[in-house]
């Protein structure tokens, strides 16, 4: 698949021809002349492998040698740039780092690969003076990591705050406006082909994790432990809290949150309630939107397909593009992969959830007698916490009265262990639910 050009192409090899695989070859094929004209010279694709790959003829392929075997791409020292896109850890892991070590230029869209073991591969990619580019791997087509690389990377960045998995968007959008439970609309999901047929990944925060993994090592120059990294999914979310939100003002959505706090950097995954004026607020469905506050900067929002076959492959052709620029004029590692000198980078622990602040949402399931409502307040106030507002509704299924109480700021740790005295005490049926809220005032 050489384009017509006088100048002598940069050659491709392609590990996986899976969704994202497939459709950067048809971007590849679509985009010939294009790509041509910005790069000043062609990109040749001579291998694809994938371990199907007999049941995956396509017209796509024409002219391309196939193969099942992963060394064919490689081993071979024609091919200047190795693209990954068969995900998980193993065998994609002792790929990169083999290909790495032959000097080969990389491309990934491996999330998961880059928050378990990228300092092993960016250990590596320092060594060997090779360049290595991974935009695929958050936000789809969402040109979120360049920028933070290089656009705004004169910044110092503050905070940021994301929408970074588009199947719990999806879900709780759902929730939200058509009032739906949460079995009901991940099953629905799954048969639109938004959700797996196991899910866990995407539900139980895991894959924003491992984006926000990636996300917190660009933005503060500071290796990520991903273990370190505090997770709740939307498996436990109800709609009666969606509803109760609401009538407060408030859109519960699932957030990856990163904070630099000086001596600590502040991580988490968790669902979150937003003011229904805020711009996240209004990201909804399958889309993924990242809002960045730079000190100079001031916010930037980055909203756009966090997901899917053409998105994620105009992210890994972007990829390839600046790549292979570095190799046709010889000028390698011009911008650290992660943004920051690798020596530069400053490791700092993560906060943690007992080391935070933040505005709260407490549902308390309470016998309808009287005292409860002032008990609850009272232990509260024992711990320093203070109270915005108020909502008591009538009797619920099982009898019991739900109260629910909106904070002002207060430390995590406080509210743990108020809450942790309420559970126990008998004026509660149930233990209470607590979601945290955002974007009200500078946390």
């Amino acid at each position: 698949m050489i384009p017509p050009n006088s100048e002598k192409p940069v050659v491709l090899g392609l590990i996986g021809f899976g969704t994202v695989g497939k459709g950067f070859v048809r971007l590849l094929r679509k985009e010939t002349e294009l790509l041509g004209r910005r790069l000043g010279f062609p990109l040749m694709l001579k291998t694809v492998v994938d371990r199907n790959i007999k049941e995956k003829d396509s017209p796509l392929l024409a002219g391309v040698t196939l193969g099942h075997d992963p060394a064919m791409v490689i081993n071979d020292p024609e091919i200047q740039i190795v693209i990954e896109l068969i995900g998980g850890i193993e065998p994609a892991r002792t790929l990169l780092l083999e290909a790495i070590r032959k000097n080969k230029s990389v491309v990934t869209a491996n999330k998961a690969l880059l928050a378990l073991h990228g300092e092993e591969l960016f250990q590596a990619v320092h060594a060997h003076r090779t360049d290595f580019a991974f935009e695929g791997s958050v936000g789809g087509g969402i040109p979120i990591l360049r920028s933070l690389r290089e656009g705004i990377g004169g910044n110092r960045i503050q905070s940021l705050k994301g929408i970074i998995n588009g199947t719990c968007n999806y879900i709780l959008t759902r929730m939200t406006y058509e009032r739906h439970d949460f079995e009901t609309v991940l099953r629905e999901a799954q048969t639109l082909g938004y959700a797996e047929a196991d899910p866990s990944f995407d539900i139980d925060g895991i894959d924003a994790a491992h984006k926000l993994a990636i996300l917190g090592t660009l933005s503060f120059g500071s290796p990520i432990a991903f273990g370190d990294i505090p997770v709740e999914g939307i498996r436990k979310v109800q709609t009666v809290d969606i509803e109760f939100g609401r009538e407060l003002g408030y859109v519960l959505k699932l957030l990856g949150i990163a904070k630099d706090n000086g001596s600590t950097i502040d991580l988490r995954v968790h669902p979150a309630f937003l003011p229904e004026d805020s711009v996240l607020a209004e990201v909804d469905g399958v889309f993924n939107a990242v809002e960045v506050y730079g000190e100079t900067l001031g916010p930037a929002l980055f909203y756009g397909r966090g997901a899917g076959s053409d998105p994620t492959a105009t992210a890994v052709m972007g990829d390839v593009m600046e790549l292979a620029r570095a190799i046709h004029t010889g000028c390698f590692h011009q911008v650290p992969p992660l943004g920051f000198a690798w020596n530069a980078r400053i490791p700092k622990p993560i906060t943690g959830l007992s080391g935070i602040r933040s505005e709260y949402y407490l549902r308390f399931m309470a016998h309808d007698e009287p005292g409860t409502l002032s008990y609850l307040s009272g232990v509260l106030g024992e711990h320093d916490i203070s109270i915005e507002s108020v909502i008591q509704k009538g009797r619920m299924k099982g009898g019991s009265v739900p109260v629910v109480i909106l904070t002002h700021m207060a430390p995590e740790s406080s509210v743990r262990a108020a809450l942790n005295t309420i559970d126990q005490s008998v004026h509660v049926t149930e233990p209470t639910v607590l979601i945290r809220v955002e974007g009200n005032s500078e946390q």
